[in-house]
C-alpha cells in the first residue's frame, strides 16, 4: 500500500495540491464578510504606503516654523505639528513604517519558531527539551517588556525594532507548531509513510507542513496587528524609531504636550493607527473562520 494513498493530502503532486488548497482557501475567505471589509482597509494603507511618494504634498521631515501648529487647511490638510511638518505627509510615509514592521517581524519571528517548534516536535527527547526549555524563557516575560529588553541590547531604529519584535514572537510561533506537529506526527499515515522509507524530508514538506498551515497563518494574521502595536508604543516610549523618522508611535507621542492646544498632532496618526488596526484584525478573523470553521462553531466539528 502506498504512503501517498494513506494521506488524505497525498493524493496529488505537491504543486496541484498547494494550488486546490489556495483555491479553496480563497473560496472561504471571500464568503467571510468581515475578511473582506478588513483586506480593503489594509490594502487601502498598503496603496498609501506604496504611493506615499507621489501622494504626500511635502516631504515628510521637511520643517517650516513659520507654519508650526497650524489647524487642518487646504495647504497641510491634517494640520502641522511642533516644527512645521506636514501631518498628512508623515502619516503616510508612517504608514510605510507600520507595515514594514508588522509584516517583517512576523515573517522572521514566524520563520524561526516554525523551525524550532518543527525539530521539537518531530525530534523529541533532548532535544525537545532543550528547545521547549529556550520558549519557555521567551514566553516568561510579556511580549512589550520582551521587545524593550532587546532594544536597550540592539539600540534604536527600524531595524533594529523588527528584529526586537521578531525576536519576542519566537516563543509563541514555536509552542504553537509544536503542539500542532505532535499531533500530525500521531496520524496513522505519517507513520506509514515512515515505515515505507519515506525520507524525512519529503515527510515534512508533502504531510506535516500542510497539515499545520492553517494555524501558522491564522497566528501570523494576528501577530502582524500586535506587532504594529508594539512598535508604535516603543516609539511613543522613546525605545523604537529615531526622530524625525515618521512613525505614528512618535509622532503621537510628540503631539501629546499639546493635546489642548493641537489635538490634530497626536489624533491624526493615532486614527490612521487604530483603523489599521481594525483592518488587521477583521482580516484575521475571517481568516481564523475561513481556515479552521470549529473556531467560529465554539470547537464543534
Amino acid at each position: 500500500m502506498n504512503a501517498e494513498v494513506l494521506s488524505p493530502a497525498g493524493a496529488l503532486p505537491p504543486a496541484r495540491r498547494i494550488a486546490r488548497s489556495a483555491a479553496r482557501g480563497w473560496r472561504r475567505l471571500r464568503a467571510q464578510h468581515k475578511a473582506m471589509a478588513g483586506g480593503a482597509i489594509v490594502l487601502v494603507f498598503a496603496l498609501a504606503a506604496l504611493f506615499a511618494p507621489w501622494l504626500a504634498p511635502y516631504a515628510p521631515t521637511e520643517q517650516n516654523f513659520i507654519d508650526a501648529m497650524q489647524a487642518p487647511s487646504w495647504a497641510h490638510p491634517l494640520g502641522t505639528d511642533s516644527f512645521g511638518q506636514d501631518i498628512l505627509s508623515r502619516t503616510l510615509y508612517g504608514a510605510r513604517s507600520a507595515l514594514w514592521i508588522g509584516f517583517g517581524s512576523v515573517a522572521l519571528g514566524l520563520l524561526a519558531g516554525v523551525t524550532i517548534g518543527l525539530i521539537a516536535g518531530l525530534r523529541g527527547g533532548r532535544v525537545e527539551w532543550a528547545l521547549m526549555r529556550l520558549t519557555d524563557g521567551l514566553l516568561a516575560f510579556p511580549e512589550l517588556i520582551m521587545a524593550m529588553a532587546f532594544m536597550a541590547v540592539l539600540g534604536l531604529g527600524l531595524g533594529n525594532v523588527v528584529l526586537a519584535l521578531a525576536l519576542s514572537f519566537v516563543g509563541p510561533f514555536a509552542r504553537t507548531v509544536r503542539a500542532d506537529v505532535l499531533q500530525v506526527k500521531a496520524r496513522p499515515f505519517i507513520e506509514a509513510a515512515r515505515l515505507m522509507g519515506v525520507p524525512e524530508r519529503e515527510v515534512i514538506l508533502r504531510h506535516v507542513l500542510p497539515n499545520v498551515a492553517a494555524p501558522i497563518l491564522i497566528q501570523a494574521g494576528m501577530r502582524t496587528s500586535i506587532a504594529i502595536l508594539l512598535a508604535s508604543g516603543l516609539s511613543f516610549l522613546g525605545l523604537g524609531v529615531v526622530p524625525p523618522t515618521p512613525d505614528w508611535g512618535l509622532m503621537i507621542a510628540e503631539g501629546r504636550g499639546f493635546v489642548s492646544m493641537a489635538p490634530w498632532m497626536s489624533g491624526m496618526p493615532g486614527l490612521a493607527l487604530a483603523l489599521l488596526l481594525v483592518g488587521l484584525n477583521l482580516l484575521a478573523e475571517g481568516l481564523r473562520d475561513a481556515l479552521d470553521p470549529r473556531a467560529s462553531h465554539g470547537g464543534q466539528a
